[in-house]
């Protein structure tokens, strides 16, 4: 008898989206046309600035959706398909296409969304989709005894590794063993926010493959080993975090029923590694990601790579992974694309809802008053943790560019231009960017992938705004001290 009465709240949850995008597109059409006797062609800088609040309702819409609809009893179990996820992410990104087109024009709309997809979510997704699948296919099975310092040293391990595997590499390599080595405890919501904090975010500061944004800057031509230079605050982040996490753990593992202690100690399975053919190919998507940039000549050659060359790379060791990883493997991670699934439903309406508030930044982004290493760091930092990090790092990257007198003291030369930017100003794009995408689950891209795979695992996960409030107790201060140690 339930199943009939579910299908009707799963009809009505699909009209009620529709209802909403079409009655969203008629606000947007409404407001625009209203104001478009007193627009003038001058204006089409970027964007209207009269209607960018209008602009920005899609965009607000989706984070709303990502952070309300999992609370909505009657909406959660429809929210859980990434079908619907798309559908409304599409819709919603469609709306803000009408917003631009109407307001700058369809030339300049084109343009934008042509960078959005091309240059900026295909090379995102094609990433992390190689690294899913391909760290997906190493099996680290075991069962350890979930103990404090084990846990510790698992978040250690991912620390260290994150900045030369990636944080979606570490993430997916060692989500899975850590939740199986937790399967006995009851308590261990908090060892994933920290996994997302540490592996998925703070460890890869070091390597520009180690996080998106950081990728970005060395393809504007910031030396590839220039973030290494940032060791100290990684360093400062990482072990206080750490810290803080085994005292936080300790507390959580006096509090399991000693039924559950004694099974987590007596059921111990060593480590074994399966699939390992696969760290082949993920050497090989770092190595695309690392020496194949387009338009530049690769190291020691005049060949200048097509567009999509490194994507058609790593893509290539993808399907050598799916060819010739053993299913066992993939069966003992319990394997799907569940989590990539969603990440790349909700990313695509995020990259492109997000332009309005890029643009409005990059036009009006100097009367933020920005001066100082810290203004860049907090700056970029908040933002990341609403736009995404590797955009957000974009404009904030330009905006410290045009401030920087080249006559400063030990600027950064970029390579292959005749351009410095300011040292100062780099760090705390660079800090705010990597350090602060660890405050959503949206502000990188491993977060809502490791929250996927806890979540398929039965761990109750917090909900978008319950994150929030670990990460606000536990990064805010950390992020104040780095401040006054590093940025003033």
């Amino acid at each position: 008898m339930s199943q009939p009465h579910a299908t009707r709240g799963s009809r009505s949850a699909v009209v009620a989206v529709v209802l909403l995008s079409l009655a969203l597109g008629g606000v947007l059409l409404a407001g625009l046309l209203a104001g478009l006797l007193g627009h003038h062609p001058e204006d089409d800088h970027r964007v209207v600035p009269r209607f960018w609040a209008i602009g920005m309702i899609p965009f607000v819409i989706l984070l709303l959706a990502i952070a309300v609809l999992p609370l909505i009893p009657r909406l959660a179990g429809w929210w859980h398909s990434n079908l619907n996820r798309l559908l409304l992410s599409l819709s919603l990104a469609v709306a803000t296409c009408l917003f631009l087109v109407l307001t700058i024009g369809l030339e300049p709309t084109g343009v934008a969304v042509e960078h959005a997809m091309l240059g900026e979510y295909i090379p995102f997704i094609v990433l992390l989709f190689s690294l899913f699948v391909i760290t997906g296919g190493i099996a680290v099975h075991g069962d350890l005894p979930a103990t404090p310092a084990m846990n510790t040293t698992f978040l250690l391990i991912g620390t260290l590794s994150a900045s030369v595997l990636g944080t979606t590499g570490a993430s997916m390599l060692l989500i899975r063993p850590l939740l199986q080595t937790n399967c006995e405890r009851k308590h261990k919501t908090h060892t994933v926010i920290f996994f997302i904090f540490l592996v998925s975010n703070i460890g890869g500061t070091l390597l520009p493959v180690g996080d998106p944004p950081l990728f970005l800057g060395y393809l504007r031509g910031v030396p590839f080993l220039w973030t290494l230079t940032l060791w100290g605050e990684w360093l400062l982040a990482s072990v206080v975090l750490l810290v803080i996490y085994f005292i936080y753990d300790s507390v959580m593992y006096r509090r399991e029923s000693p039924e559950d202690i004694r099974d987590d100690l007596t059921r111990i399975i060593p480590e074994r590694v399966e699939g390992s053919l696969n760290f082949l190919w993920l050497l090989g998507v770092l190595c695309s990601v690392a020496f194949i940039t387009p338009g530049r000549p690769m190291i020691g050659t005049s060949f200048v790579p097509p567009h999509f060359l490194r994507e058609g790379c790593m893509i290539g060791f993808t399907l050598l992974s799916l060819l010739l990883t053993p299913r066992q493997a993939r069966i003992r991670n319990e394997f799907n694309f569940h989590a990539i699934n969603e990440v790349a439903a909700l990313f695509i309406g995020i990259f492109i809802t997000m332009q309005v508030p890029l643009m409005v930044l990059a036009v009006h982004g100097r009367a933020l008053g920005l001066s100082e290493p810290w203004h860049f760091f907090w700056a970029t930092g908040i933002l990341s943790s609403l736009l995404d990090n590797a955009p957000t790092y974009q404009v904030f990257f330009e905006t410290a560019l045009t401030m920087t007198d080249p006559s400063a003291v030990r600027p950064v030369a970029l390579l292959g231009t005749d351009q410095f930017i300011d040292r100062g100003l780099l760090t705390g794009v660079n800090l705010g960017a990597v350090f602060m995408g660890a405050c959503t689950y949206i502000g990188n891209g491993p977060n809502f992938m490791v929250k996927s795979i806890a979540d398929q695992a039965g761990i109750r996960m917090p909900g978008f705004f319950g994150y929030m409030l670990y990460s606000g107790a536990i990064l805010l201060p950390l992020f104040v001290v780095i401040t006054l140690v590093f940025l003033i």
